[in-house]
This record gives structure tokens, C-alpha cells and sequence, in this order.
């Protein structure tokens, strides 16, 4: 495979490519379910042929990816979407009928979901094929040309996905472009009919600022500090191993990863004890294994050890998990690490960490706990351990998050007829399923005159019959 990094794109060039695929767009303003169904087929070819060259691709741009985590956490979703939508396409692109009132009959109407033109994505570096391609099943199956931005730090996926989707695609239904943040900017300030942006809350704000010049609509996908709730007498086990595979897949570089642990008191030993143990279990040696995945960049890996140094000067009990005492350096990975105890104003406990650092917090009771969680921005993802139906649906009805498993981590974003999105400052908007399909489509609503009805009585001058028409209209009867 070749591993050339991608060219980049200038602004005016950005420019071209989009008014491309808006004429591409306005000859075919309404792609039939055919063509529709065509353009995921080979969405599908393209994973299933190039699966081994973009595995390799993305573990060159992190420095190693575990080849089973890229096929597990990104082709196969992508996978899943693209067939998910196929399935159920024809009946997503129907027309709704509504219901027409009394007065309006015997008139009909309907909603037409109809493509809104040319769609922008904004790429991540976490996870550079899925969160490309998860967003283009939906805006492909919506009937839309797309453009997509890749992440300056994923330089070769972003090299070899433009490459492939020329390939498979042309140049008339989808453009991938690539370059720094300077092209970002830039992108993210084109006129599209809908921009969807996957990445920091930070950033995200930006990102709206710039599209609301064109008054471009926007799906913000963010993160934030998704919590663990483990609930007293939990088995401690049995929650630890399901808070680890979720933390340490992809090294914690995951939007929806388990941010913080929140835990009764009487139960941290036990926890803190498991969790160390699951780690053990699941990663015996770091450096040299091929399933635990590299911190991206130097500058990530930096900030994760300044955050950790931050939270272990203000007093916080540090536990890292390198079962075989490795100098990880080198090679750019970091352990499991505990952290108990660390202050409220320490980063690790204010922002996301997106590394495989995960406080540990202590509370009282389960409303100290929900307290605790609803004080703070609103989380991507939540995750409860508890096996008592009652108080999981009092959980539920009393926190807010862009989505929830429970008695797991990161699944739910996995499951193909659920919408995914945050709420507040962890997003806004949803994509995936038929939710995606509705976010970049415009319902369209039509109403349908019969010929003979009755307008006439309402049409001008008016007089005693409108009037009186009026009293039953608004329940006022003689």
C-alpha cells in the first residue's frame, strides 16, 4: 500500500469542488431508490475490498492501532449502517400521509422527504473510517452529494480514502479532501445545505459560528465527560470488566469512552481492585501488543501526562496498570491509570480526557450520585450498572445524555435502528438509522386541493356568512 500523505486543498479550490457537486446535485435533485441503493453497494465494496490497506493506513497515522479494533469498531459499523439503511430505504423515502382537519377536507396531504443538495462532513482523527463513512450511509441514503474533511492527524486514511472513493465513485457524488486546520476553517465556512461536524465542544462551537454565516444547518457530534454510575452491591467484577473494554478500546480515544467512575464509597476498594484486575486480564504486556493502540499524536500524549501530573500534584492517589512494568514511551501508549481523589478544578475532572486515564469518584447514596452528574454539562453517553428495574428507570428519567447502555459501555452507539447524538454541550442533532435519514433530508409538506371544497365561503368580501361561519370555527355557536 502506499503510504503518501494527502494533498492539500486550498480555499479556492474547496469553492470549485462544492459548486461541482451542486450541479452534479441539481441535475439529479431527486436520486431514485436504484441509484440510492447503488451508491451504498459500493460504499460496502469499497470496505470490504480495501478492509487490509485502511487497517494499515490508520495504524500508520496513530503509530499503531490494533488491526482488530479498526475492523471491529469502524468497518463493521459502517458496514452494519450502510445494510441497515439498504434494508429499509424504500419505506424511509415513502410519503407520509397526514391528516387533513375537518374544515380543510376533502383536501389530502403528505410529507415528502426530499435530498437537501450537497452535505459537509468534518472528520475526526479517533476513529478517521467510521466517522466518515457512518455519516455518508445517512446523507447517501437521504439522496445528497456529499464532501468530506478529513483530520490533518489521520494524513494517510485520508490520502487512501480519497483515493478510494475516486475510485469507486467519480468525482459527481463524493469529494474528500484533506488538510490542515487552516482547510478546516476554511470548509467549515462553505455554503453546504447541511453540515455535520464530529469532535471537540470546543471546536464545535466554531464550527457553528462559521456555518451560521451562510445559515448552514448544523449537526454537532461532541463529547464531553460521560459518566459510569455503579450502584451499591454491584458486582464489582462484572462491571469492571465492561468499564474496562470500553475505556481502553482505541486507548480511551473514544468520544464515547467511560470518562469518570462514580462509585459508593463502602464499594471503591472492590471496584478499584477489579478494574486493576481486568486490565491485567485483558492486557498482560503494552509495548509490543498488538491489540492495545498508540495515543495519536505527541501532542496528546503530552497533555494526558500534564493532566495527570496536575491531578497528582493537587493530592490525587495515582494507580497505573503496567502489568509488565514496560517503558511505554517509546512507543507512545499509555496503561489503564486510576485516579482517585483528584481535585474539582483539575482538567481531568473539567474536560475530556480522551486517554486511558479514568478518575474514580466516591458517593453516599445513588442521589449524591445523579447530583452529581446533573451539575455538570450534559455527557454524550451514560452508562448505569444496576440490576434493580425500578431505580434503572428512575436513572433514566432523571439524567440527560445523548444516549445510555446499561450493565455495558459503547454499545449502544453500535445498535443499527438507534439514533446517536448529544444533547447540549455534547451535540446536537442525530444520525444513524432512520433518525439519519430524516437529519439530511428536508420534510417536505404538501397539501393536495380537491377540486370541489369549501375555500369559497372564507374568500372576500366579507360578510354576515363568514361571520357566522367564524363562531363554529373558533367554538363559539349560536
Amino acid at each position: 500500500m502506499e503510504t503518501a500523505q494527502a494533498p492539500q486543498e486550498g480555499a479556492a479550490a474547496l469553492d470549485g469542488i462544492l459548486q461541482a457537486l451542486k450541479a452534479a446535485w441539481q441535475r439529479e435533485p431527486y436520486p431514485t431508490l436504484a441509484t440510492r441503493l447503488g451508491w451504498l453497494e459500493r460504499l460496502e465494496r469499497l470496505i470490504t475490498t480495501h478492509a487490509d490497506d485502511l487497517a494499515q493506513a490508520v495504524s500508520l497515522d496513530f503509530g499503531h492501532r490494533s488491526p482488530v479494533e479498526t475492523e471491529l469498531a469502524e468497518f463493521f459499523p459502517s458496514l452494519q449502517a450502510s445494510r441497515h439503511a439498504r434494508r429499509h430505504l424504500a419505506r424511509w423515502m415513502r410519503p407520509q400521509r397526514r391528516g387533513v382537519s375537518l374544515w380543510f377536507q376533502p383536501a389530502r396531504a403528505e410529507v415528502r422527504p426530499q435530498p437537501v443538495g450537497v452535505v459537509g462532513i468534518i472528520v475526526p482523527w479517533n476513529y478517521p473510517v467510521f466517522l466518515a463513512l457512518g455519516p455518508l450511509v445517512a446523507a447517501l441514503a437521504a439522496g445528497n452529494r456529499v464532501m468530506i474533511k478529513m483530520s490533518e492527524y489521520t494524513p494517510h486514511t485520508g490520502a487512501l480514502l480519497a483515493r478510494l472513493v475516486a475510485a469507486h465513485f467519480g468525482d459527481d457524488v463524493i469529494r474528500v479532501v484533506n488538510g490542515d486546520v487552516t482547510v478546516a476553517e476554511a470548509f467549515s465556512r462553505l455554503p453546504f445545505d447541511h453540515l455535520l461536524f464530529t469532535g471537540s465542544t470546543a471546536v464545535g462551537r466554531h464550527v457553528m459560528q462559521a456555518a451560521s454565516a451562510n445559515l448552514t444547518p448544523v449537526t454537532l457530534e461532541l463529547g464531553g465527560k460521560s459518566p459510569v454510575i455503579v450502584t451499591p452491591g454491584f458486582d464489582a467484577g462484572r462491571a469492571a470488566r465492561r468499564i474496562v473494554a470500553g475505556k481502553m478500546l482505541n486507548a480511551g480515544q473514544t468520544c464515547v469512552a467511560p470518562d469518570y467512575v462514580l462509585v459508593h464509597e463502602s464499594d471503591r476498594t472492590a471496584l478499584m481492585t477489579a478494574l486493576v484486575e481486568a486490565a491485567r486480564q485483558y492486557y498482560p504486556t503494552l509495548a509490543e501488543n498488538p491489540d492495545y493502540s498508540a495515543i495519536i499524536h505527541p501532542r496528546q500524549y503530552q497533555r494526558l501526562q500534564d493532566w495527570l501530573e496536575e491531578a497528582r500534584s493537587g493530592g490525587a492517589t495515582i494507580v497505573p496498570v503496567n502489568p509488565a512494568n514496560e517503558d511505554l514511551t517509546p512507543v507512545r501508549k499509555l496503561p489503564l491509570t486510576l485516579v482517585w481523589g483528584a481535585p474539582a478544578q483539575c482538567r481531568l475532572m473539567r474536560e475530556e480526557i480522551f486517554g486511558p486515564l479514568l478518575p474514580v469518584v466516591g458517593y453516599r447514596d445513588v442521589d449524591e450520585a445523579l447530583a452529581y452528574v446533573a451539575e455538570r454539562p450534559r455527557p454524550l453517553a451514560l452508562y448505569l450498572f444496576d440490576d434493580d428495574r425500578r431505580r434503572v428507570r428512575q436513572v433514566l428519567e432523571r439524567t440527560i445524555a445523548g444516549g445510555v447502555t446499561v450493565n455495558d459501555t459503547v454499545l449502544h452507539v453500535a445498535q443499527d435502528d438507534l439514533p446517536f447524538g448529544g444533547v447540549g454541550p455534547s451535540g446536537m442533532g442525530h444520525y444513524h438509522a432512520h433518525e439519519g435519514f430524516l437529519t439530511l433530508s428536508k420534510l417536505k409538506p404538501v397539501l393536495y386541493q380537491s377540486r370541489f371544497n369549501g375555500m369559497a365561503l372564507t374568500a372576500p368580501p366579507y360578510g354576515r356568512r363568514i361571520r357566522w361561519l367564524l363562531r363554529w370555527m373558533l367554538g363559539r355557536r349560536p
